[in-house]
């Protein structure tokens, strides 16, 4: 019995909400769309709310991580640097015990002794050079002096020439000559020309003498032969005479036109050997 009344309520429920629902719609007389667009607007606000909400952490969490990553970077230069710093003074160090620099009045000491030498090198090395400029300076000086002084020798000695030439006398040549055998003592010349103002007066050793002595300073110089020849022309040694004839022509050829004109060869004139050298016979 139950049973049935149960069914029947059931089957009646279904009829009752019809009837119901219904009559409602026969009653609603104003649209209910507004209430759900008025929740739809609220539910998008509050989701764009929430979504901002999640922005503005997203932003600070990132800002948030790029400072502390800034810091770290920072951090860990400065780390660096004060670990390099810290290496380089403690191979600065190692540096200085190894080289026995214990302390930095080792260094001060080192650095004075070393400054100290490098000083005195300089030192020596300028006096040195002080010397040389010395020396050499006082090698021109002698060197300008003697300079000088031979300008002044060749001055002298060019007067006197100028001055045997306007004496006549024999003797005043001859002290002419002494005084220029006094400024030169080997002018080679002056004792050529002396012997022959000797062998003018008859001073005919004396006059050997000196050409021997010019032959002496100068080989080479026909003329000492032949004041050497007429000397022992003079003194009638005709082998030496002709020997010394023949060298001063072998030096200097243009002697040869003067033979004949020779008068300390006056003597020689018949002897063979003397005909042969001259040039027409």
């Amino acid at each position: 019995m139950s049973k049935l009344f149960l069914a029947i309520i059931f089957l009646s429920i279904p009829v009752i909400l019809f009837s119901q629902s219904t009559v409602k719609e026969d009653a609603i007389e104003q649209p209910l769309y507004k209430p759900l667009i008025e929740r739809y607007i609220l539910d998008e606000l509050k989701s764009l709310r929430q979504e901002n909400q999640s922005l503005k952490a997203h932003v600070t969490e990132q800002v948030s991580e790029a400072k502390l990553e800034s810091s770290d970077r920072a951090i860990n230069y400065t780390t660096s640097t004060i670990n390099n710093i810290f290496y380089i003074i403690t191979a600065a160090a190692s540096m200085l015990v190894l080289l026995g620099w214990h302390s930095l009045k080792d260094i001060k000491k080192s650095l004075k002794s070393d400054m100290s030498k490098k000083i005195q090198t300089l030192t020596t090395d300028y006096e040195n050079r002080l010397q040389q400029i010395e020396v050499k300076m006082t090698e021109r000086s002698k060197i300008i002096i003697e300079t000088q002084q031979n300008i002044t020798n060749s001055n002298s000695i060019h007067s006197l020439w100028m001055r045997v030439g306007l004496e006549k006398s024999e003797e005043d040549k001859i002290s002419i000559y002494d005084e220029i055998l006094n400024i030169k003592p080997d002018d080679i010349e002056a004792m050529t020309y002396k012997a022959d103002a000797l062998l003018e007066i008859g001073e005919v050793r004396w006059a050997l003498n000196l050409s021997i002595s010019a032959i002496e300073f100068d080989p080479e110089y026909s003329l000492a032969y032949w004041q050497r020849a007429c000397a022992y022309a003079k003194m009638d040694k005709q082998a030496e005479a002709l020997k010394d004839i023949e060298k001063a022509i072998e030096l200097s050829d243009t002697l040869k036109d003067e033979l004949l004109s020779e008068k300390h060869f006056n003597n020689l004139h018949d002897n063979k050997s003397f005909k042969l050298l001259i040039p027409h016979l």
